[in-house]
């Protein structure tokens, strides 16, 4: 090819160049519309999704607070409710108690002569222990006072057999009222009775010798001959009741006029503390069946009556406490173990902390191992510290 003929294709071949350049521009620009295109729709679509987002926030967080507030709502009613309900129950109880079941608590004289009788029989006979127990009393190892409650007299316990938290107040030597506190704390925190239930009984009691044993009330009534009443707490109706049949009772304590028979509880059972006037100098003791309330066995004990304020059985031993006619220090003087493993010579003395005045209530828990004591008016707790009967 001659350099002519390259001459006349030079302009053919820029103007050929030109076109393309000029459709890849085209395509470019359209390319470039077109994703400028999709960046404007995804922009529209991002700002309604975060107004839909950002308005269905709202909506929740206002839904949150109303159920809030309906929750507080249902809080307050369900409170209301229980309020309700504790005061219709202690309603129930107070008609219950109004109208308790007719109890048969009449006297027969013939089974009257017939328990003196075999009581007298089995008088002073050898005992045989139901449990292994063996432990005595070495000394008070501590003492805590509660509050100052009611009274200058009166009893406070809990059950001796079971494994209830319940707190039992009787205030004074002669009602028919019985205080019931769910627990130690509200009885120690209030010092009113509005925390606790009020249980009255069919019969008032006569001193503090009451004993509350497995869910039932012994309690010794205070009107006719010296009635052992058995009543049930749950259904506030009387179990059973019976006439002791000990011949012309006297109070048991010197100190304590009020009291006649003093119910007590141990690792062993349910017993009766009480005097006569056969051997007014001394102090007597019973075993009894919960259930019946039959005398098991009886015995004449050596502890004196005069000066003694109070008493308990712990492991089958009786422990009498001693004060003086001007209240000084109490202290266990005299011990009488119906098994005859402890001689009263071989038991420890032991003094309990002078605190206020004399005790005119003191109850053994056997399963705590210490005793609730009322002392002029003040509610005590004496732990103690246990030996064996071989050791002291």
């Amino acid at each position: 090819m001659g350099p002519w003929r390259c001459l006349l294709l030079l302009p053919i071949l820029a103007v050929a160049l030109q076109a393309q350049q000029q459709q890849f521009m085209e395509y470019v620009e359209r390319r470039l519309t077109l994703l400028e295109e999709r960046i404007s729709q995804w922009h529209d679509q991002s700002s309604r999704y975060s107004t839909e987002l950002r308005d269905f926030k709202n909506q929740v967080l206002g839904m949150l607070e109303t159920a809030e507030k309906e929750r507080e709502a249902m809080r307050s009613e369900a409170e209301s409710a229980a309020v309700r309900v504790d005061r219709l129950e202690r309603e129930v109880d107070y008609l219950e108690t109004q109208n308790p079941a007719p109890p048969c608590v009449e006297v027969d004289e013939t089974l009257m002569e017939k328990q003196v009788a075999t009581a007298k029989q089995r008088k002073n006979e050898k005992y045989t222990k139901l449990t292994d127990c063996s432990d005595t009393i070495a000394s008070i190892r501590a003492m805590k006072i509660l509050k100052r409650f009611g009274s200058t007299s009166g009893l406070w316990t809990k059950d001796a057999a079971g494994n209830s938290e319940k707190i039992y107040v009787f205030d004074g030597t002669a009602n028919d009222t019985v205080y019931v506190f769910p627990r130690m704390r509200e009885f120690t925190l209030f010092s009113a009775t509005r925390k606790a239930a009020r249980i009255k009984l069919p019969y008032p009691w006569v001193g503090t010798g009451h004993l509350v044993y497995d869910g039932h009330l012994y309690y010794i009534r205070q009107q006719g001959p010296f009635q052992v009443i058995k009543f049930n707490l749950a259904n506030k109706t009387v179990v059973d009741s019976s006439v002791f049949p000990a011949e012309e009772q006297i109070p048991v304590f010197g100190l304590s006029p009020f009291t006649y028979i003093e119910m007590a509880a141990d690792e062993e059972g349910l017993w009766a503390i009480y005097a006569t006037k056969e051997d007014e100098k001394n102090i007597c003791l019973a075993k009894l069946d919960p259930t019946s309330l039959d005398i098991e066995q009886m015995w004449d004990t050596p502890c004196p009556r005069e000066n003694a304020e109070g008493a308990f059985v712990v492991c089958g031993a009786l422990h009498v406490v001693y004060n003086t006619r001007l209240p000084s220090r109490s202290r266990v003087q005299c011990v009488f173990d119906v098994s005859g493993t402890l001689a009263p010579e071989d038991a420890s003395l032991v003094y309990f902390p002078k605190r206020y005045g004399s005790h005119s209530g003191m109850k053994y828990s056997p399963r705590e191992r210490q005793i609730y004591a009322w002392d002029d008016g003040y509610q005590i707790i004496y732990r103690m510290e246990m030996k064996k009967k071989l050791e002291v």
